[in-house]
């Protein structure tokens, strides 16, 4: 069926207020050290432009979404993209949809001249991390008990993937 079919694009200034449905129905403290957004936040901003968005929609719905960055603001470092975040509803889990999102984030960073993706995750969020490797993400390195949420101590592990094409998930 048609509705079935996820397309990866750019974001859109009028798609904000469906990524934060998709972000606020996603978050849990598994996933997010930070406090819940509210419901009246702004996505965007100065330091998250819409640029640096790509959503996945099925039909006319935004079923996810991931943000990046440079990785710093040091011109040394542009060769350097940082995943910002990255969430899909809970209705299209499991479909592929996160690896697509994934791929697709990396694949606009190598096009944007990046020869290297990074990102964090809460150690204790084992599907991301799982994700992340499926993807050709490999861990290096972690801050022990960097975060305190909900009265336990969760580590911050970095992820960091190459972006060259021989280097992809396919080639490991």
């Amino acid at each position: 069926m048609a509705s079935d079919v996820v397309v990866i694009r750019p974001a859109r200034a009028e798609d904000e207020r469906e990524i934060l449905e998709v972000l606020r129905s996603v978050w849990s403290r598994v996933s997010e050290p930070g406090p819940e957004r509210p419901a009246d936040a702004a996505l965007y901003d100065e330091r998250h432009p819409v640029e640096r968005f790509l959503v996945a929609e099925r039909g006319a719905q935004i079923v996810g979404y991931v943000a990046q960055a440079p990785a710093s603001p040091l011109e040394s470092n542009r060769h350097v993209r940082h995943i910002q975040g990255l969430a899909v509803h809970e209705s299209a889990r499991g479909s592929g949809v996160a690896v697509a999102l994934v791929e697709a984030v990396c694949a606009a960073a190598r096009a944007g001249g990046a020869r290297r993706m990074t990102l964090r995750v809460l150690g204790h969020n084992e599907p991301a991390r799982q994700l992340y490797r499926r993807c050709g993400f490999e861990v290096v390195g972690v801050l022990p008990e960097e975060f305190l949420l909900d009265g336990a101590y969760v580590d911050d592990v970095w992820m960091s993937r190459p972006l060259t094409d021989a280097d992809g998930p396919a080639h490991r």
